[in-house]
């Protein structure tokens, strides 16, 4: 059985929402909303006003938070997992944001077929993502199967956890205006939209390296995770690279173009992990400081 949280109590339920399968969109919002969620989340502009009103497609209804799990579930059931990697994300960023910002936790939602969100309606081929204007993380954990099955990712716990800690990262960017002030309206290997998003994968280094170290509130003496294992990096390191964009241009069957990138190179990517798992800082995680990405 595969080991990464640490032995000894059990995870609070609540910080989860589930959604149910979603219902087939009337008409063209379903699709227009997905556009809208699309050039929010690639721009920051929220255009679902100007599309359709504003009204959303189909959506999931809610069905329950996950609720309590065992060390033991969130070793091996991804929706217990999910629930205690965000619990973990808590406590490293409550204690980390700079001083001055005020910590808000994010929403996190696990849905099935669709769901209304306030970037616009998603389906669950959009694959995980963060919506800044509600301050969720939403996705379908079904999507670790399509990332091992259809783009050749090795899997694992901490690959799953290494998902959940980049949406977060933008969450904590929101909080601190790099949202804001980025320019996401172009890609490219420098743009700003690909320092967006290794930054995030800075971020996400950074809890994977302190949580190991950081004694779980409600679990007093036991810390989050088991220091990592060199397979389990190995996994976190694979799921950077399987989403990197040369990785997924190549999975596609087209040649390799920088000027189109939005999310980094493969090697990018594990690169900006190592850098947070290994530096363990927000300055280290300055992607916008640097000419060297």
């Amino acid at each position: 059985m595969p080991v990464t949280f640490s032995e000894g109590g059990s995870f609070e339920g609540g910080r989860v929402r589930r959604h149910g399968r979603g219902r087939a969109a009337a008409g063209g919002g379903g699709l227009i909303g997905i556009i809208a969620l699309a050039i929010y989340l690639f721009t920051g502009q929220d255009v679902s006003g100007v599309l359709d009103g504003g009204q959303p497609g189909g959506q999931s209804a809610p069905t329950g938070d996950v609720g309590a799990c065992t060390v033991e579930q969130a070793n091996t059931d991804p929706l217990c997992r999910f629930s205690a990697t965000v619990q973990s994300l808590d406590a490293f960023w409550q204690a980390t944001l700079p001083a001055g910002t005020a910590f808000v936790a994010p929403t996190a939602n696990e849905f099935t077929g669709g769901i209304a969100t306030g970037c616009g309606q998603a389906s669950s081929s959009t694959g995980p993502f963060y919506c800044p204007a509600d301050q969720g993380i939403y996705l379908d954990v079904s999507f670790f199967e399509v990332l091992q099955q259809q783009f050749g990712a090795q899997g694992g716990p901490l690959a799953e956890m290494y998902i959940y800690a980049h949406e977060y990262g933008h969450h904590v960017q929101n909080l601190t205006g790099v949202f804001d002030a980025a320019d996401r309206s172009g890609g490219g290997a420098e743009s700003d939209s690909v320092r967006v998003e290794l930054q995030a994968d800075c971020y996400a280094g950074m809890w994977a390296g302190d949580a190991a170290t950081r004694e779980d509130p409600d679990r007093p003496g036991v810390t989050f995770l088991e220091p990592p294992t060199a397979e389990e990096l190995a996994q976190a390191l694979d799921a950077a690279a399987v989403v990197g964009d040369d990785h997924i241009q190549e999975q596609s069957g087209g040649g390799v173009n920088p000027d189109t990138w939005t999310h980094g190179s493969s090697e990018q990517r594990q690169k900006w992990f190592i850098i947070g798992y290994e530096q363990g800082s927000l300055a280290a995680c300055d992607t916008f400081a640097t000419a060297d990405l």
